[in-house]
């Protein structure tokens, strides 16, 4: 067990510190595949994601494992695979964030047109069902695909930028593994 004053101090040089077991507390227990190419497991992820909240652009990700249990090749594979780890999910969400925002734009354009489509069908001077029928239905439509346009835009998109920050805050996080 590691003394209190000595805790206090390694927990004290990071911004972010997470005890170890060993090296597959990291990873995914389902996963057998070697380090460099592992899962990571959905534990650490939260704990990782509950430690960074509140930090700043830059962290450092300190990793507290007992000393008999290091091996610096694992080590330099574990930071490379977690860095790729990051790094994969920061791009794919930030696809995801511009896929998201460029359907809400085509939504609301798409709404748009829409109901200038059913002004325009409004004035017309000859009514018939036809008509009446695509005006009724074009306005109500064009409201809708409009309003769920904003919701991509401005919720949606809300939702995943906390996931994006996390991911692109770690890849870019300093990992350091230390011996308690």
């Amino acid at each position: 067990m590691v003394d209190e004053d000595k805790e206090k101090k390694l927990l004290a040089k990071s911004e972010i510190s997470l005890w170890l077991d060993t090296y597959d507390d990291i990873f995914s227990d389902f996963d057998p595949r070697p380090y460099a190419q592992r899962a990571l497991s959905d534990d650490f992820l939260n704990e990782a994601k509950k430690a960074s909240r509140e930090k700043g652009e830059s962290l450092e990700l300190r990793l507290l494992i007992d000393a008999k249990m290091r091996n610096l090749d694992h080590e330099a594979m574990i930071k490379k695979r977690l860095h790729e780890h990051f790094k994969n999910h920061t791009v794919r969400i930030h696809a995801e964030l511009k896929d998201l925002f460029i359907k809400g734009v085509l939504f609301v354009v798409f709404g748009f047109v829409m109901m200038v489509i059913a002004t325009f069908l409004a004035d017309f001077e000859i009514k018939n069902m036809l008509i009446t029928f695509a005006m009724v239905t074009l306005e109500p439509a064009g409201w809708f695909a409009v309003w769920a346009g904003f919701d991509h835009i401005f919720y949606m998109t809300r939702e995943k930028k906390p996931e994006h920050l996390f991911n692109e805050k770690m890849s870019k996080s300093n990992i350091i593994f230390e011996s308690y």
